[in-house]
């Protein structure tokens, strides 16, 4: 692995991506809102909000502009939003979770088509959210969703590259905070939030770190899947 581009590389998976990648020896272009806090001299790191699409291709200009190619691209960028009936969120809500979720990664499968950078393969995060529709996770679920089928309509776009959208499983971050904390979700009305305490709560629940690395390791087996496809680290064999 000699070039990888990670978004949202400030915290969570894809801090722990980038942390991987750089142990491997690998060149790492990231972007994220807050900044990644790793110093390393193969690290590229780029400030961008994706909530603001109108900045996402001079960032990119700005990151990527002189990389001859990008052997691995990671678009984990995303948000959760509050666990919430979907009847009770209101649009601007859902806007700005497809925006970061969904819009921002067109954006950049564009940039990366109008540059004409070659990409051996992309990796969009998805989630078993998008094709579980469990009660609450409205937004997000929606969002993911979207993303497995850009992935599958890109993969006609973008045939050199191999294009997966990829359920990472559970993955203990920030996100798993906030989804087990009573005081912000009440299981009860939420049924699917009281097995991921469970799991939290019984070590079933990997760091960033691990499933990072557990990510790296199954990128050969992913492109035994067709290109555009939608894929479980839980069910790769």
């Amino acid at each position: 692995m000699s070039n990888a581009f990670v978004t949202g590389n400030s915290s969570g998976l894809g801090l722990g991506l980038t942390t991987a990648l750089l142990a491997d020896g690998a060149t790492v272009y990231g972007c994220s809102r807050r900044g990644c806090p790793l110093d390393h001299h193969d690290l590229h790191d780029q400030h961008l909000d994706l909530s603001k699409l109108e900045q996402v291709s001079a960032a990119l200009d700005r990151l990527l502009g002189g990389v001859e190619r990008l052997d691995l691209v990671v678009l984990n960028a995303g948000v959760l939003g509050d666990i919430r009936l979907l009847s009770q969120t209101a649009l601007p809500e859902i806007y700005e979770i497809m925006d970061i979720n969904l819009w921002a990664n067109k954006l950049i499968l564009d940039w990366l088509i109008d540059n004409a950078l070659p990409v051996d393969q992309v990796v969009l995060i998805s989630s078993g959210a998008a094709v579980r529709g469990n009660k609450g996770w409205g937004a997000y679920a929606l969002s993911k969703a979207g993303l497995n089928m850009l992935a599958q309509l890109y993969a006609h776009e973008m045939p050199e590259s191999h294009l997966i959208a990829l359920a990472p499983g559970l993955v203990d971050t920030a996100m798993q905070d906030y989804l087990c904390d009573p005081e912000q979700v009440e299981v009860g009305d939420f049924p699917s939030i009281e097995k991921l305490r469970a799991a939290r709560d019984s070590g079933e629940m990997p760091s960033a770190e691990l499933a990072a690395r557990q990510i790296l390791q199954l990128l050969p087996a992913l492109k035994r899947h067709p290109s555009g496809s939608f894929a479980d680290v839980r069910t790769i064999v």
